[in-house]
């Protein structure tokens, strides 16, 4: 079968398989190994064939032209981009003058005929290159050779073969080849031709079953935008992205995690001109304001590329595309995941800018680094040899051409792009920071400009003004030893929760609403239950112009709130995450859009009306309600059972039973599928009566910000008695050493998520010392607060 198989010119999807790289590349053997083995699973793949690479070879030696060929590439150094793009036009030229020998004519156009009486008369195909090391697992030739979509008739189909033969040589490609040590000419080309999904009429994407940033395994990462799918590859659309969790989706849950709008700008669409078959054109404020894809499609794919990538057992890059016709999904392409999955897990990188600077823009950030250089804006492809080592490349959009120019830049800023377009995906695996989706880099940074791009402070880049320093730290995880007492983390941001998750850790012991609420959603929860009773018409905009696509505003609010939350739970899935509910004070929560309508003005609002006060009062039960409807999402819809709540200044006894009972009302029960409920021991109050609170909550996290406070009768936002503030007094100690022994003596857990800690090792020792069960940190501060942890539990053992 092998010796018949290497010496045919065509062999359709159903013959080959994934051990058929050599004759068809690595894209025609995954789509052939998917259309023999995942259709009966139920994945859609549309039907097609592959001119195999022993036609390609076929064709070489018939016009004798593998000498000219070598004759062209001697010599050439692939920094000279000159000398490079002069020799990669004459190799494709020789090639284009080649004559497709007959007898593999004949065979490309009877299985076109063949496909067409399954689909219909002179269907349209997508015609794709597929070279025969490609989409190795460390080596990703994304986009290096040429794809020609909407291909119809034979004389069409023949052209679009000979162009995809001669994009074996374009510039990026021998570029490419020569840093990854290949040879011109042990690489083959193969060519796929299959049936178009008609996402021109629908829309169209790319999926990773891996986060492409961070490397965090447990979730699918989707990208869509309208029309054909080369928009949200080559990156000329800022696409949608949507997380959905794994581990929780297998279980039959529905964890869509985070969904966020794309401007989605252009739509590539059919044309009627056989030269020029496709085109860009706008798209509708409504369709740049919508989703693409409905839940139940996302999820659809999601499952689907948890079957492919069970069946590669590896992370697996996808492009998928909906049937505008059919309505129906299908997968067109799958490859492993070249960059995340190649990295030592075991060494964590920490990029750390100290002092920020001016911001000049901000994108998606990608990657987790920092870049410096003098700017070299570039809105032109013919400019790319000007191009110099170590500056920052600045442009509206990067295509694989660029990719040269792209290893020797210091950092990349592009005006336009997701997370997975051609620009993210190169920039990952050369290890360049790289921002996209900036709108205006090219008109705002100034050439030759010295400029810093940090990608180091979640998911949103900076580009600041001048040369910033920065830190890097390298820890090697692997000769971590686990202390006995918990290490937990306090986490506020969801962006930087998957980064984050690598470092050695027992859970979250604080996750921060406020930071949720502040950032994605920015509005008061009651202007948002009293919206159609609002006056003020440019508080109503802003609120529209946030909740676009909401009729029911409250539902946003609900929607973002357990899509933050279930960020973090999922990064940290299945160890616990204590959430604390919301602790704004009045003035903060009088900030919010809308908020000044609803909120008193307090003299002191650090000891006024927040926390647990709030959730049962008349004045503010209705928001509270939709934070617990949040947290009910988070645990029973996205199945993230791990997330414990906890109840901030809950001052007495009667009010920490007041609010379990308004938890209950809304859906929260404690004990009901493992929901604990901690209180935050932060008043002297919950030390004294710490036995009472005991028979309410299932534990205590200590706050020891508030606790040092109200112990030694100061406000902390004061600076004139700044000075007498600290956590180590010893009456704050006294309170804390007591809290934990009547915490164990109830059988009670006890963990700290103050910011002492992380500050101070000699009180993280103390408590230690106390026996508490976990200390929750700040990221930043785990590994040398660890390391003095297991000192003293090893003093401790003497």
């Amino acid at each position: 079968m092998a010796k018949a198989k290497s010496k045919k010119f065509i062999l359709w999807f159903k013959e080959t398989g994934i051990n058929d790289v050599k004759y068809v590349g690595g894209k025609n053997a995954s789509l052939g190994e998917m259309y023999r083995k995942l259709t009966k699973k139920g994945v859609n793949i549309p039907n097609g064939f592959a001119v195999t690479a022993y036609a390609y070879q076929y064709m070489i030696k018939h016009n004798n032209v593998e000498k000219e060929i070598k004759r062209i590439l001697k010599g050439l150094d692939t920094s000279n981009l000159k000398d490079l793009k002069e020799r990669g036009k004459a190799v494709r030229n020789t090639i284009l003058n080649c004559e497709i020998p007959d007898v593999i004519q004949k065979d490309i156009i009877k299985a076109y005929e063949k496909l067409s009486k399954e689909y219909g008369k002179d269907t349209d195909v997508a015609v794709r290159s597929s070279a025969t090391a490609e989409d190795l697992p460390d080596a990703s030739f994304a986009g290096q050779q040429e794809t020609y979509l909407n291909i119809r008739g034979k004389d069409s189909l023949l052209n679009a073969c000979k162009k995809c033969f001669a994009s074996l040589f374009t510039d990026r490609a021998i570029s490419y080849r020569v840093d990854k040590k290949f040879s011109h000419f042990k690489v083959y080309l193969s060519i796929g031709i299959q049936k178009m999904v008609r996402s021109d009429k629908a829309s169209s994407g790319v999926i990773f079953s891996i986060d492409t940033d961070s490397g965090f395994k447990d979730v699918v990462l989707i990208s869509a935008a309208y029309g054909l799918g080369e928009n949200v590859v080559q990156g000329n659309v800022n696409p949608d992205s949507y997380y959905i969790f794994k581990p929780t989706l297998l279980q039959g849950f529905k964890p869509i995690i985070q969904k966020k709008v794309g401007e989605k700008k252009l739509k590539m669409i059919y044309t009627n001109n056989k030269e020029k078959p496709t085109k860009n054109i706008n798209t509708t404020e409504k369709e740049r304001k919508s989703f693409v894809l409905k839940d139940e499609e996302i999820l659809q794919l999601a499952r689907w590329a948890c079957i492919i990538e069970q069946h590669y057992h590896k992370p697996m890059d996808m492009e998928w595309a909906k049937d505008g016709i059919t309505k129906k999904l299908f997968i067109v392409q799958a490859r492993p995941e070249t960059v995340q999955s190649q990295k030592n897990m075991n060494i964590v990188e920490d990029y750390d800018i100290p002092k920020k600077g001016e911001i000049i823009v901000t994108g998606q950030s990608v990657g987790a680094k920092v870049g410096q250089g003098k700017a070299h804006i570039i809105t032109n492809v013919k400019d790319i040899n000007k191009f110099k080592k170590g500056e920052v490349l600045v442009t509206e959009m990067t295509d694989p051409d660029w990719e040269p120019i792209m290893k020797i830049a210091s950092a990349i800023v592009a005006d336009r792009g997701g997370r997975t377009c051609h620009a993210a995906i190169v920039s990952r695996e050369l290890g360049v920071p790289c921002i996209v989706g900036t709108n205006e880099a090219t008109k705002k940074i100034k050439p030759s400009q010295p400029i810093t791009a940090s990608c180091a402070e979640g998911e949103e880049g900076f580009v600041y003004k001048g040369i910033i320093p920065f830190k890097i730290n390298k820890i090697n995880i692997k000769r971590f030893k686990k202390p006995k007492t918990k290490i937990m983390m306090n986490i506020g941001d969801p962006e930087r929760a998957f980064e984050f998750s690598f470092i050695p850790n027992d859970g979250v012991g604080l996750a921060r609403e406020e930071f949720i609420i502040n950032t994605y959603i920015k509005i008061h929860p009651l202007a948002l239950i009293n919206y159609k009773k609002i006056k003020d018409r440019a508080v109503k905009e802003k609120i529209d112009k946030l909740t676009y696509g909401y009729n029911n505003k409250v539902e946003f609010f609900i929607d973002k709130l357990a899509q933050g939350v279930a960020m973090i739970a999922s990064a940290f899935y299945p160890k616990d995450v204590i959430v604390r509910l919301s602790d704004f004070k009045s003035n903060e929560y009088a900030n919010l859009i809308g908020g000044k309508e609803y909120e008193p003005k307090e003299d002191n609002p650090m000891i006024g009306w927040r926390g647990a006060s709030r959730y049962y009062s008349d004045n503010y039960k209705e928001a509270f309600a939709l934070e617990c409807r949040a947290m009910k999402k988070a645990r029973e819809v996205y199945g993230l059972k791990n997330i414990k709540l906890m109840v901030p200044f809950c001052r007495t006894v009667e009010e920490g039973k007041k609010v379990i009972k308004e938890m209950e009302k809304n859906g929260l029960k404690q004990g009901k599928d493992g929901l604990q409920v901690y209180v935050m021991c932060e008043i002297p109050s919950n030390v004294i009566l710490a036995d009472e609170f005991s028979r309410i909550f299932d534990g205590f996290s200590i706050g020891s910000n508030d606790l040092t406070q109200l112990t030694l009768g100061l406000d902390r936002d004061s600076e004139l008695v700044s000075h007498i503030y600290d956590e180590r007094n010893m009456a704050v100690k006294k309170l804390i050493a007591l809290v934990i022994s009547k915490a164990k003596k109830n059988n009670r857990k006890i963990g700290i998520c103050g910011q002492a800690p992380s500050d101070f090792e000699d009180f993280a020792r103390f408590l230690v010392e106390c026996g508490i069960d976990s200390i929750s940190l700040n990221p930043d501060s785990v590994v040398k607060t660890t390391l003095a942890i297991l000192e003293e539990e090893k003093k401790l053992k003497r």
